[in-house]
């Protein structure tokens, strides 16, 4: 039942998305891209709050760690997850819930959500005095027909274009 009413919830958000773009045009994508956003970021906020890092865990596997939280149970997402060194983390989304339903580009809802949950957790980090900047780069989506998706963060400089 929990994941009838998750697909639910998540096909609403992607329709009401499709219908305020075809009505209302680009502020209309605007206003809800911004409401994920918002959501993603408060999310993301709860996860880490009354939290700290630990004195001995680099912040790639910190990174690592907040990805997993954020695949297993933000997402119910199966992942296989990968600290390759202390500047960049990868991972490979094995099955999430909604992979029979999403189409390549609605991924892009989840994009949003996921900024916002990223940014809680860069403010999170500057709290802990870490404050490099990490940049999600998207490799493949199960929806185009790959086996996974694919997802590398790097460290950033805080001049650099995020991706």
């Amino acid at each position: 039942m929990l994941w009838q009413w998750g697909a639910m919830q998540a096909m609403t958000s992607i329709k009401v998305l499709k219908t305020v773009e075809e009505k209302c045009g680009a502020e209309g994508q605007k206003l809800v891209l911004d409401s994920l956003w918002q959501v993603g970021y408060d999310i993301g906020r709860q996860i880490t709050e009354n939290t700290r890092v630990p004195d001995d865990m680099s912040t790639g596997e910190w990174v690592s760690f907040y990805a997993t939280v954020i695949n297993r149970i933000a997402y119910a997402s199966l992942e296989s997850a990968l600290v390759d060194s202390e500047e960049k983390v990868s991972f490979h989304i094995d099955w999430r819930p909604h992979q029979d339903h999403y189409k390549p580009f609605d991924c892009r809802v989840q994009r949003y959500f996921v900024q916002g949950m990223i940014d809680a957790s860069t403010d999170f980090m500057k709290s802990q005095g870490r404050e490099k900047v990490w940049n999600v780069e998207f490799k493949s989506p199960i929806p185009a027909g790959a086996e996974t998706c694919f997802f590398t963060m790097e460290k950033g400089g805080p001049d650099q274009k995020r991706k």
